[in-house]
């Protein structure tokens, strides 16, 4: 039985250190889109007992975007006035299904856009890690698949909304 040379035991320990530097990375790029699309998502996705109803757009500046805010839910309160982040999701004039962050006067658009808007991050995130997975880690079924799920949630966004 032939004795490991040090030039293979470097190249074990190069490769070792390749794929927990990429894993590393995959994983913390993957966090970074789910820590991202929870602050919007768990509003919508963890709705039951907290405040809906609909807000109709009345004026949009800079990053916000506020109007007239009409409850659906029971023990809800209709208010003057509320804020929705001014997106790509939201125009003046519309009118859209909304769940109240609890302890504020701000929404966040709910239902099956809302929900697919919210993990928008995540979509992103999946493309970027897809890359460090084919490229790094050299797992190109892994990675496609990761690509596919990505394009899939950004596209299914992008009709609905």
């Amino acid at each position: 039985m032939p004795a490991v040379t040090s030039s293979q035991s470097a190249y074990a320990a190069l490769r070792f250190g390749r794929i927990a530097a990429m894993s590393a990375v995959a994983a913390l790029i993957l966090i970074a889109g789910v820590w991202a699309s929870w602050d919007t998502a768990q509003h919508v996705m963890l709705s039951k007992g907290r405040e809906q109803g609909t807000i109709t757009v009345k004026a949009c500046s800079g990053e916000r975007c506020t109007g007239p805010y009409t409850p659906v839910s029971v023990g809800s309160t209709a208010r003057a006035r509320v804020t929705i982040e001014s997106s790509v999701a939201v125009k003046k004039g519309g009118t859209y299904t909304v769940t109240v962050k609890p302890g504020s006067s701000k929404v966040v658009r709910s239902g099956p856009a809302g929900l697919l808007y919210a993990w928008v991050p995540l979509g992103g995130a999946l493309l970027l890690t897809s890359v460090v997975v084919a490229g790094g880690l050299r797992l190109t079924r892994a990675a496609w698949v990761m690509a596919g799920v990505g394009i899939a949630q950004l596209t299914a966004t992008f009709l609905v909304l």
